[in-house]
């Protein structure tokens, strides 16, 4: 059986767009399944929100900043945001969660992790999945280790092994690698999917059959040689 396509895919865990963009790694497993390996990676953009949003947003802040996700939700009818997203419970740093899920993302490449049974996503996609549900729709504070831990718990994922993990450094070097790869692969934003060795690139709310059209033609090919045209 011929290598797996690898898609790399960057995005913030406070970003709106990729919350929207589950949609389309969900049908993207449905209709290449084992073909393709998704490799999920962690960019920091919301790493200072008291910056970035409370000062930074010029519209008004945190309370503008609502007003314009909110905004956005109808034209997202898949998915819940809650009224008061980004006005309470609201996360200091992305970073804490990044890290939280780069642990879980190395004990999952380790094999100590069960699999998900019936399941279409592993148990580090869905854990990825329910914390941005858990943002976005009931506007929990993700960032808090409290928090962090409910949700593990919740999947049955060892807290220890996570600590341990964290503790030992190795979750902060695997947070750092993708740090390096935001700035050395020069990516926009959040999600960004990234093919064929980073030569082809798709960024932001791109239509889910533009995303496909560009991973058929890479299964397609028979060998890895450039394209004439």
């Amino acid at each position: 059986m011929p290598d797996k396509l690898v898609v790399d895919y960057y995005t913030d865990m406070l970003c709106v767009w990729a919350y929207f963009a589950q949609i389309k790694l969900d049908e993207l497993s449905q209709e290449f399944g084992d073909r393709i390996e998704i490799r999920h990676h962690f960019i920091t953009l919301f790493g200072n929100n008291e910056v970035r949003i409370a000062q930074g947003y010029e519209d008004g802040g945190y309370q503008g900043y609502s007003a314009h996700v909110l905004g956005l939700r109808q034209h997202f009818p898949h998915v819940d945001i809650h009224p008061e997203i980004w006005t309470r419970n609201i996360p200091a740093s992305s970073m804490p969660v990044h890290l939280t899920l780069k642990a879980v993302q190395l004990l999952e490449g380790q094999g100590e992790l069960p699999p998900m049974t019936n399941a279409s996503r592993s148990l580090f996609e869905e854990l990825v999945w329910q914390l941005r549900l858990a943002f976005f729709s009931e506007v929990q504070n993700i960032a808090a280790e409290d928090v962090l831990h409910q949700h593990l718990e919740a999947l049955d994922i060892p807290l220890d092994k996570v600590d341990g993990e964290i503790g030992n450094g190795n979750a902060y070097a695997a947070l750092a690698l993708d740090m390096d790869e935001h700035r050395n692969r020069m990516i926009e934003g959040s999600p960004t999917w990234i093919m064929n060795e980073g030569r082809q690139r798709l960024y932001g709310n791109v239509g889910y059959r533009a995303i496909a059209a560009n991973i058929q033609e890479l299964l397609e090919r028979e060998v890895d040689l450039p394209d004439w045209c």
